[in-house]
This record gives structure tokens, C-alpha cells and sequence, in this order.
């Protein structure tokens, strides 16, 4: 039996989880923004990763204060797929609460959908980021030259956001030069997570965001349970530790940089 996570006490300050999937999670949205508010969690970001889920996403957003969405086929669905839902994914950044364009990017460590496939609807979704001014958050899984690669040819829109950060110390000098917000998720709390820690530690404190990944990568002290917003403030609270940073000056600032990257609202 999966026992419910222990709620982390609250934050200091409000702070939101960047990337979250609501629809994923078992409960009932009220009560896990609920628990959210409880910890100090005011916003939360709601990810779509199909045609359907992210239409889910911009009705959730709608519907309750405190939450925003984004919109995108993710790369491990891209397969098949066709290029009409593009159409619908642009319609979708017209609702006055989705703030991003994703996930996308590409994941070359699953093989749901051939890699060119997966390039041909990056660069699509990166031109309508560009034509819609919504911010691109990134899916990137084992690959990240091809990532940085393609971003650099297109050229890429003015907000860009490394959704579940992956990359090391050398990559993070990379993406802090071209003004890439890396998000890190729960995982950089886990005992074998060292190197994503040096990482988040050599990043610079204006290009961080926090986020959950719910229902997924729960941070410790709750991993193995169900991930939920209200956790993001066990990563937040890591971090911290991580920049050698007052946690309440964390939250401020991982604040900042959501505005910034998603909108003042």
C-alpha cells in the first residue's frame, strides 16, 4: 500500500512549482492545490504533453485561480501524430493563462518516436513559441547537444526553460551564457544525485526555477510516495541549502524568475 507523502512544513515565502502534470495526479485538483497553499506553494504551472492533455490543461487553468498551463505534443508522443495538432497547440496559447509552449524537446532515452521525427516537432514548436511570444520549456532526456544544437539554429525565443534539468556543471555555463532557465526537479534531492546538485550549484540563482513533476521524481524525504505540488517546497528548500542561499531569499527569487519567464500575472 502507497501511503500519503508527509507534508513539508511551510515556506517563508510563497513560491510556485514550474512544472507540474494535475491531470496525472489521483486527486481531486481543489484539495491538491489545497495542500500547495498549506506549504507555501501559490502557483503551480500544469503541463499537457498530448493534443488532449494540453486542452485539459488550458480548462484547469481556467478554472482555478493560482494555475497556469502549457501546451505541447512532448517528444515520446510525437509518433504518428498529425501536423494538424499543431494548429490546435497555437489556438490553445490564445486563452489568456498558457504561459508556455511544452513540453517538447527530445528524449533519446526512450524509443517511442524515431529521433528526426522528434527534431521535425521540436523546431515546429520552437517556431510557434517564437510566433505566439509564449516562453518554450524543454523535455530533455540524454540529449542534450541536439537540443542546444537546434535551439542555436532556429534561433531560440526569448524565454527558454530546461524543464527536470539534466545537464552537467559544463552544460549549465551553456545555457546560463545564452539565458536558459534551468528548472530542477525532485531528484536533486536523492543520496546519488551529486552531480545535479554541483550543477544546480554552479547555476546562477536568477535562472532557477523549482518544480515537481508530479506525479513523478517526488524529492525526498517522501520518495517512493506520489509526488505533488506541495513537495516542490522539499526541493526549494534543498536548493537553498544547495546555493548556500536563506530559503526565503530562494523563494523570492525563483519568484522573480517565474514572472519574468512566464508572465507577470
Amino acid at each position: 500500500m502507497v501511503t500519503a507523502p508527509a507534508p513539508p512544513p511551510p515556506l517563508p515565502r510563497p513560491a510556485l512549482d514550474s512544472h507540474t502534470h494535475l491531470d496525472m495526479i489521483d486527486l481531486p485538483v481543489a484539495d491538491v492545490l489545497a495542500a500547495a497553499h498549506a506549504a507555501g506553494i501559490v502557483r503551480v504551472v500544469t503541463v499537457g504533453t498530448t493534443l488532449e492533455s494540453s486542452r485539459w490543461s488550458a480548462r484547469c487553468a481556467g478554472q482555478h485561480d493560482g494555475v497556469y498551463a502549457a501546451v505541447a505534443i512532448h517528444p515520446n508522443d510525437t509518433e504518428g501524430v498529425s501536423e494538424t495538432a499543431l494548429a490546435d497547440i497555437e489556438a490553445l496559447t490564445t486563452q489568456p493563462r498558457v504561459v508556455a509552449i511544452g513540453e517538447t524537446g527530445l528524449d533519446y532515452y526512450r524509443d517511442y518516436a524515431a529521433p528526426d521525427v522528434q527534431r521535425w516537432w521540436f523546431r515546429e514548436h520552437i517556431k510557434i513559441a517564437k510566433r505566439t511570444g509564449k516562453a518554450l520549456m524543454i523535455h530533455d532526456r540524454e540529449a542534450h547537444a541536439d537540443i542546444l544544437r537546434i535551439l542555436a539554429e532556429e534561433g531560440p525565443p526569448p524565454r527558454v526553460v530546461f524543464h527536470c534539468f539534466s545537464g552537467d556543471v559544463p552544460m549549465v555555463k551553456q545555457c546560463a551564457e545564452a539565458g536558459y532557465v534551468m528548472s530542477f526537479a525532485g531528484n536533486v534531492t536523492f543520496a546519488n544525485a551529486q552531480p545535479l546538485r554541483d550543477a544546480a550549484a554552479a547555476a546562477p540563482a536568477g535562472l532557477i526555477l523549482a518544480e515537481t513533476d508530479a506525479p513523478f521524481l517526488t524529492p525526498v524525504p517522501n520518495r517512493g510516495r506520489p509526488n505533488e505540488p506541495a513537495l516542490v517546497a522539499d526541493t526549494l528548500r534543498c536548493l537553498a541549502e544547495v546555493k548556500g542561499m536563506d530559503v526565503a531569499d530562494l523563494c523570492d527569487t525563483v519568484t522573480a524568475t517565474a514572472r519574468r519567464t512566464f508572465g507577470p500575472a
